[in-house]
């Protein structure tokens, strides 16, 4: 019998390429899922472009980066915003002298309340935020992708697409829902260009937004006490880290994902397979 020949493993390698992290700040202190990602992908070997509003968060995660060795950037604008989103690609481009080989869209909005409690106003603004961007930066990574016959999307969606988690959450997770199918759509219309793009879905996951914005929804009691409720509804028995997600974005965006297209990568402990 021939033996079965086997390729090389290959390594979570980026070297050289280039990679733009909208949403590579933090909502507070510590890691969040794009800076977390920013570092990882440095760590990878790529440039990074790390985009943010918020100047001081994005010159952390890129000081981070440059303290390590990696190369990496800061881009300050709105990703809702077409003007801003030609610019930011631009400088982008300019910057490291190439085109972009990986673009992971990490933005995310939302805001409490269901159908009754939502505005016209919020509903657009978290649709434009959540939504809108990903087409504005889709439109500007495409072509570049199609002339090199290479590329991958990523977009972070959450399990709120998926599940209801205990409390009403409408505009926030009926965005994330749709970003799950725009880049379904993305992937068949482009798979045959050598074009990439999947969801990273992630579930409980404990980053800073979780002292800023999460934990009152939980309990009145204190950070201590959001995080153990939270840590009770995971099967596993406890959230995640923004690391978690870091290197399941890392895993896509590497030729070790090469023929995977299409699809959702949840990391959630196992949380959206539960029944209550």
């Amino acid at each position: 019998m021939k033996p079965i020949e086997h390729p090389a493993a290959l390594p979570l390698d980026l070297t050289g390429r280039l990679v733009f992290v909208a949403g590579g700040g933090s909502a507070g202190p510590g890691w969040s899922i794009g800076r977390a990602s920013c570092v990882t992908y440095a760590r990878q070997g790529a440039n990074v472009c790390v985009v943010d509003r918020d100047r001081a968060s994005a010159e952390e995660t890129t000081s981070l980066i440059n303290a390590e060795g990696g190369k990496a950037t800061t881009l300050i604008g709105d990703v809702a915003e077409e003007k801003d989103v030609k610019r930011l690609f631009q400088e982008a481009r300019d910057h490291f002298g190439q085109t972009i080989d990986v673009l992971h869209h990490n933005v995310g909005i939302g805001k409490v309340g269901g159908p009754m409690e939502t505005s016209i106003e919020d509903f657009d603004r978290i649709h434009n935020v959540n939504v809108r961007s990903v087409l504005l930066a889709s439109k500007e990574v495409l072509p570049d992708m199609v002339a090199r016959g290479k590329g991958s999307i990523i977009t972070i969606s959450s399990v709120a697409a998926m599940r209801y988690l205990g409390y009403p959450h409408l505009s926030y997770s009926v965005t994330k829902a749709a970003i799950i199918q725009f880049t379904r759509m993305l992937a068949q219309q482009y798979a045959a260009h050598g074009v990439r793009a999947n969801t990273v879905v992630p579930g409980l996951i404990d980053t800073p937004r979780i002292a800023t914005t999460v934990a009152k929804m939980f309990s009145e009691n204190g950070i201590d006490e959001a995080r153990a409720a939270r840590d009770r509804q995971v099967p596993m028995g406890h959230m995640g880290t923004a690391w978690d997600v870091a290197h399941a974005c890392a895993f896509l965006a590497s030729d070790a994902a090469s023929y995977i297209t299409g699809t959702e990568l949840v990391v959630d402990g196992g949380i959206t397979g539960k029944y209550v």
